[in-house]
């Protein structure tokens, strides 16, 4: 779709959400959606930063997908370290710069930890789109650990100022989509959804590919957003 004759939200964030009820519905193990879901974000990431909208950020663990069962989490965990291996170079010679949000400490493993950090690195001075990943990640949470940080700082913040203490200083986000027909925040982007536009398609996130992302693109541009405003 030619997106010149559409409005383009320059921030737009997604939970992906229906990985595991993708798979169940086929009769597969809930790994193998988590593993569709991998391989639809890589393309969708591209497609979506190639259309003029320079910041992503995506849902890929809470701090309370933890909860979920061991073998489960340890998948997850394993294919993370694989992937944003692989983000590397990938993203890299996409020019977009690859940021974590989240806690990057435990219960995150080491070598995950580690691969964040070197695909952070190598794609630090890319500048054609921001890849938000927001990993271990709890809205609350960042909320408390960006007061944290002002407080040890001895400063006091603003709204304008305070942004600069959240895991990445990213502008607000304009557009955020929850996959699976689900319709909630669950905990993401407290500070940053203030005012974004909300679109909550039935789709599962594996089958959530870029015709799907071109519905929500021409539904934001029906939005009126008013940010308070009686207009």
């Amino acid at each position: 779709m030619d997106y010149q004759n559409y409005n383009i939200p320059n921030h737009v964030a997604i939970i992906m959400d229906g990985n595991g009820r993708w798979a169940t519905e086929r009769g597969l193990k809930r790994s193998e959606g988590h593993k569709a879901g991998d391989q639809n974000l890589k393309k969708l990431a591209e497609y979506i930063l190639s259309k003029g909208i320079k910041y992503l950020s995506v849902y890929a663990f809470s701090t309370e997908n933890f909860k979920r069962s061991e073998e489960e989490v340890s998948y997850l965990m394993n294919l993370f370290a694989t992937k944003f291996l692989e983000y590397q170079d990938y993203f890299n010679n996409l020019d977009i710069k690859v940021v974590f949000s989240g806690r990057k400490d435990k219960p995150l493993p080491k070598k995950v930890i580690d691969v964040m950090k070197k695909c952070e690195e190598k794609t630090k001075n890319n500048t054609s789109g921001v890849f938000n990943i927001c990993l271990n990640y709890g809205g609350r949470a960042e909320i408390v650990d960006a007061c944290n940080k002002a407080i040890e700082n001895n400063e006091k913040v603003n709204e304008e100022t305070f942004s600069k203490y959240l895991y990445n200083d990213l502008p607000d986000v304009d557009f955020m989509i929850r996959t699976s027909g689900e319709e909630r925040l669950s905990n993401f982007m407290l500070w940053q959804n203030s005012y974004a536009e909300f679109y909550f398609p039935s789709t599962y996130f594996p089958d959530f590919n870029e015709e799907e992302f071109d519905k929500a693109i021409i539904e934001y541009t029906k939005r009126n957003r008013k940010f308070g405003d009686v207009k």
